[in-house]
């Protein structure tokens, strides 16, 4: 996993060139709306537990089977896992809107995540949709104007959402 910076430097030193102005631009571009990340990422953190929960509550609801006997979150260690996975998944969409990086959710969660859900008979369209239930809460919360930095956050809010939107599409 590379930070921003760590990335640019090493792309341009595979290139064998110096860093470019735009290159630079991009750069500075984060770094004045670095606070506006952490804010975001502190949220979405600090609220992890609501964020789960309830997208969890309302994924049962839509598909009550899932939690029916047989249904794959029937018993509480299966809901357990459920929920723990949901708070892996968003945990690392976190890692990656903190460094401006997919590649964290990319190598660490999501590589071979739709294989396991395969072997355990997970449903991946469900998981799929508690993600985006996820999403649509954290983004809530992330564009909340209130106590946050001042400034558009209509950039960085979707590149939050690409985060979740590439979890959902790796597990369905």
């Amino acid at each position: 996993m590379f930070d921003a910076f760590t990335k640019v430097v090493a792309q341009a030193d595979a290139r064998g060139q110096f860093i470019s102005a735009s290159e630079i631009d991009a750069l500075a571009a984060m770094v004045s709306g670095s606070n506006k990340r952490l804010d975001a990422v502190s949220r979405i953190s600090n609220n992890a537990s609501t964020i789960v929960a309830n997208a969890a509550r309302e994924l049962f609801a839509q598909q009550p089977a899932l939690i029916s006997p047989g249904g794959n979150a029937y018993t509480s260690r299966r809901m357990a896992a459920c929920l723990r996975d949901m708070e892996i998944i968003l945990r690392y969409v976190t890692y990656s809107a903190f460094t401006g990086d997919a590649s964290v959710l990319e190598d660490r969660c999501l590589n071979g995540l739709r294989e396991t859900y395969l072997a355990l008979g997970t449903p991946g369209t469900s998981v799929a949709t508690g993600v985006n239930l996820m999403k649509d809460a954290a983004l809530s919360i992330v564009n909340d104007s209130a106590g946050i930095s001042s400034g558009d956050c209509a950039s960085l809010s979707s590149e939050i959402g690409t985060y979740f939107d590439r979890a959902a599409a790796s597990v369905a």
